[in-house]
């Protein structure tokens, strides 16, 4: 308490106390939890339709899709090298 009073500024700080609904254990959470997931609609995707005859050559997707370098950055400073590849590669 004496580290949030000494950190936290008076006018920020809350001054009541938090409106929490009670507790639940775990198997109550879990519950609940496939409740509200048992209310997701599940929708037919129709992204990529139309390219099922395409053909890709071996040498793409063995030099492109299946080489880690046009999607992992080469150093933690060229990230946005590995981004732009993970881009491509999503594309």
């Amino acid at each position: 308490d004496q580290l949030i009073y000494e950190t936290i500024p008076d006018d920020i700080r809350l001054q009541k106390e938090l409106d929490l609904n009670e507790a639940m254990s775990e198997q109550e959470y879990l519950d609940h939890l496939n409740e509200v997931s048992n209310k997701n609609k599940v929708y037919k995707t129709y992204i990529g339709l139309g390219y099922h005859p395409t053909i890709l050559p071996a040498v793409i997707q063995r030099n492109i899709l299946e080489n880690p370098g046009w999607y992992t950055a080469y150093t933690p400073y060229q990230a946005e090298i590995a981004q732009g590849r993970l881009e491509a590669l999503l594309n």
